[in-house]
């Protein structure tokens, strides 16, 4: 369960970056506003950047862990 999450949540942050992004790129916000949402931006951006590492370090992980093991493929005569 606590896989889903993570993915959703990445993408969730991922969206809301998006959007926040579009939002800036439309130059309507004042200057305070563009600031928060820029503060928002960073803290996404990191969050999201810190999942997509973990997530590369647990896939090199397995990688590691599968070239150690000899795999063989399925028969059915095992």
């Amino acid at each position: 369960m606590a896989k889903k999450t993570a993915a959703r949540n990445f993408e969730q942050g991922l969206q809301e970056l998006e959007q926040l992004v579009e939002r800036l790129e439309q130059g309507e916000l004042s200057l305070d506003d563009s600031m928060g949402e820029f503060e928002r931006g960073i803290q996404l951006a990191r969050q999201c950047q810190t999942q997509l590492s973990q997530s590369e370090q647990k896939v090199a992980i397995l990688l590691e862990k599968d070239a150690q093991v000899d795999l063989h493929p399925f028969t059915g005569d095992d």
